[in-house]
Formats: C-alpha cells, sequence, structure tokens
C-alpha cells in the first residue's frame, strides 16, 4: 500500500509538470507584444486642402515602432514612437484655390510619442493559439510631436520656426490626437500582419508655418528688417509671390508697400487647425517565455513539436 501511494504520487506529479510545460505557452500570461510599420504620410493645412478642393495627394513617408498591452477583453494598451516625414507645396494646388502664386513650400522630419487604446471586434485577452484569424479594431489616444517645419532658401533648407514669420510665435512641440481604425490578420501563433489608417489631430495652424491670410498686419516689420539688414531672409521667406520679387528674385519693397502687404500667404481658415494622416502595413510579435525555443530557434529537423499554424 505504501509503494502504491509513493508511485501514485510520483505518477501524478510528473504527469502535472509534463502538462504544464506542453501546454505553458498556450495559457494567456504574456499580454505584451511589440509592433512595427511602415507607410505613407499625407499632411493638411495651407498648402493642401483634401476637404474642399482636388488636389491629389503629395505622400511622404513614416515609420514606428510600439509596445503593446492586452488589459481587457476586448481593449490593449499600445505606447508607440514614430518618425514622421511630411511636406507641402504650392505647383500641385487646384486652382479654384488661388494658391498658386504664393509658391510656398515646406518639409518637415517630425518625432512623435503617443499612448493609445486599442478596442478590438473580438476578444484579445485569450491564449496566443486561440486568438482570431482576423480582429478590426478602432482607437484613440493623445500623444506629442516636436514641430520644425523647413523651408529652401538659396538652395539650403532652413529651419522656419525661429524666424516667426507672421510675428507669431509657436512651439516646438506640439498635443496630437490620434485617431482611426485597425486590422489584423494571424499570421502564426506567434505573429499577426496589421494595416492601419491613423489621423491626427492637432491645435496648431502653424505645422506648416502658415496661418494668416496675408501679411498685411506684419509686413511693415518684415520690410523694416529687410531694408535695415536687421533679418533680411524673414520678408524673403515670407513673401515669394513672382509679382512682388524683382528681376533678381528679391523682395520688390516699393511693389510690397504700394499693396499694403495685401499678399496672399494663407487659406484665411484659422478656425481649422492642420493635422497629417498615415496609413500604415506592419508586423506584431506576440511575446511569451518559450518564443526563441518554439518558434525563433526550433530545430526543425531533430525536433518533433505540434504545429498550430
Amino acid at each position: 500500500m505504501r509503494k502504491l501511494v509513493i508511485f501514485l504520487f510520483f505518477f501524478f506529479s510528473f504527469a502535472l509538470i509534463g502538462t504544464s510545460q506542453s501546454f505553458y505557452r498556450y495559457r494567456f500570461e504574456e499580454p505584451w507584444s511589440i509592433s512595427a510599420s511602415i507607410g505613407p504620410t499625407q499632411y493638411f493645412g495651407e498648402l493642401y486642402s483634401f476637404w474642399k478642393y482636388n488636389e491629389g495627394i503629395q505622400p511622404d513617408w513614416n515609420a514606428n515602432f510600439a509596445f503593446n498591452y492586452t488589459f481587457g477583453t476586448h481593449l490593449r494598451a499600445r505606447g508607440e514612437f514614430s518618425y514622421i516625414k511630411m511636406s507641402g507645396q504650392d505647383p500641385p494646388s487646384d486652382p479654384r484655390a488661388y494658391r498658386t502664386p504664393r509658391d510656398l513650400h515646406f518639409r518637415a522630419r517630425n518625432l512623435e510619442l503617443t499612448g493609445i487604446i486599442e478596442y478590438y471586434w473580438h476578444p484579445v485577452r485569450v491564449p496566443n493559439i486561440h486568438r482570431p484569424l482576423w480582429n478590426p479594431y478602432i482607437f484613440f489616444g493623445l500623444g506629442m510631436s516636436t514641430n520644425n517645419p523647413q523651408a529652401q532658401l538659396d538652395g539650403e533648407w532652413v529651419d522656419l520656426r525661429p524666424y516667426q514669420l507672421e510675428n507669431n510665435p509657436y512651439n516646438r512641440y506640439i498635443m496630437v490626437f490620434p485617431m482611426g481604425l485597425g486590422f489584423k490578420y494571424k499570421l502564426n501563433v506567434y505573429m499577426d500582419l496589421k494595416f492601419e489608417g491613423n489621423y491626427r489631430f492637432t491645435l496648431t495652424d502653424y505645422m506648416d508655418d502658415i496661418s494668416a491670410y496675408n501679411v498685411s498686419e506684419f509686413y511693415l516689420d518684415l520690410v523694416d528688417d529687410y531694408v535695415s539688414g536687421k533679418n533680411p531672409d524673414r520678408l524673403r521667406l515670407a513673401i515669394r509671390n513672382p509679382d512682388f520679387l524683382d528681376d533678381n528674385g528679391l523682395p520688390d519693397i516699393d511693389k510690397i508697400l504700394r499693396n499694403n502687404g495685401r499678399v496672399r500667404r494663407g487659406s484665411g481658415l484659422r478656425h481649422r487647425f492642420d493635422g497629417y494622416m498615415t496609413v500604415n502595413v506592419g508586423l506584431e510579435i506576440h511575446w511569451s517565455q518559450d518564443i526563441f525555443q518554439n518558434w525563433i530557434f526550433r530545430n526543425r529537423i531533430y525536433e518533433k513539436r505540434f504545429r498550430f499554424w
């Protein structure tokens, strides 16, 4: 009887250990994942209006890396770091916008850090093996981005923010409010393919360094800086309309003064802040204790395991 009890004890102990090792990776105890994606960027502002005019697209690109955490049946949190390139210029402008003669342009290379909450159609608090084949989701969040527009002057790109071309200083860092739609497709136990469209609302009208309808409110300061030699580049960057340049491509002071500074600069839509949209495709890897031995470094010749993908 004593031997039987000892035998049963060791039998169930080894069985329990074997079961826990065999199925440990399929229990939901690793809520973390990492993801990365890349795709086009489209800016919306004084140099581009998708909503009002037909101006095609002026795409740039972006890339991001994120940490994801599952904290509810349908909810996940995401901390994301992004590099975002955007630009705009007058030449592709819709003629109905009357913006082409300004000859203005900008580019920006921004860094963005955001915190995002995602809500999924199907439950996400499940073991990796039970994740659905496809899972759409919506999301919203809050973040911060650098804001450093540039323009070309004499063949070189210069930072516009320090010049305060409209006598209205703005911050180097801005708040952004990302929101959008996404879709995930399960590639295997550990990895998803993801597609996502993300529009960022902002609280600034100076992502392109342009806000005022014309320069009439501050043109005398620009002219004074140019004539005195204190900061002549301010006028050269603010007014590029060919109708107000001389034969050497420099500002024609007499024309600007006679026109009382009514030189077109922005769209005049001051109630509408700038924004930008990204459309990305990427991969998400769901973390697990045995991800290396069971997936990344799995010996496909000598080691036999059940596969669930």
